[in-house]
């Protein structure tokens, strides 16, 4: 059984240098934020080969997410530059692809709310609690990451099928509940985790004063 991933913030700096490889893929990513944004209002929204090209595009740049940092963790090259620009990256890239599709009309405008307040919420909370320990990514997390990436990838691309847009709904409905499940649990495990911290600081203080 793999041991679990460490929270990517609490990830150590093991490299001074910014320009690496795990790096480059991030600033990929970044760069495609608004490549995204362009293919998919190029033609209005309408169907077409520009909006294929969105969501191949957005694909692309969210498989990078899942290899990064990976990448960054086996080679030793876990920046600071990383652990910040990496989840703002990621929130981007999966933003400005949801708020298109709600301005659009293509997905609720309450899906997008519910995944980017979980996304960014989170990602706050992680650097909230990260003095007092670091949480594990859970396999559930990396689902929802894989459901988001299929999910939005769907409604992205244009598909004249009579069954495609049921497809889709259901793709974004496990999303969207693996989305609020495994933020429901970072929350609690979190908030757990910074209490026994500092329950464990208060004992310690009263023990050197005692």
């Amino acid at each position: 059984m793999r041991p679990p991933q460490p929270d990517p913030a609490g990830e150590p700096v093991t490299s001074g240098r910014v320009l690496n490889l795990p790096n480059a893929l991030t600033m990929l990513r970044v760069l495609c934020v608004p490549l995204v944004a362009y293919l998919l209002w190029r033609d209005a929204g309408t169907d077409g080969p520009a909006r294929d090209a969105a969501a191949v595009v957005f694909l692309a740049a969210a498989l990078t997410d899942l290899a990064d940092g990976a990448l960054a963790r086996r080679s030793g090259q876990v920046t600071t530059f990383g652990k910040v620009a990496d989840p703002i990256a990621d929130k981007a890239l999966t933003g400005v692809a949801l708020i298109s599709l709600s301005l659009l009309g293509d997905l609720p405008w309450w899906v997008t709310i519910v995944i980017l307040v979980r996304e960014v919420g989170v990602t706050l909370l992680r650097f909230w609690v990260i003095e007092h320990g670091v949480i594990p990514a859970s396999r559930g997390g990396k689902a929802k990451t894989v459901a988001q990436i299929v999910a939005i990838a769907m409604y992205l691309a244009a598909v004249d099928l009579p069954w495609w847009d049921a497809a889709r709904a259901v793709a974004m409905g496990v999303a969207v509940v693996l989305t609020v499940v495994t933020g429901v649990d970072y929350c609690v495990r979190a908030v757990r985790m910074r209490r026994r911290s500092l329950e464990s600081a208060r004992s310690a203080a009263r023990g050197e004063s005692s």
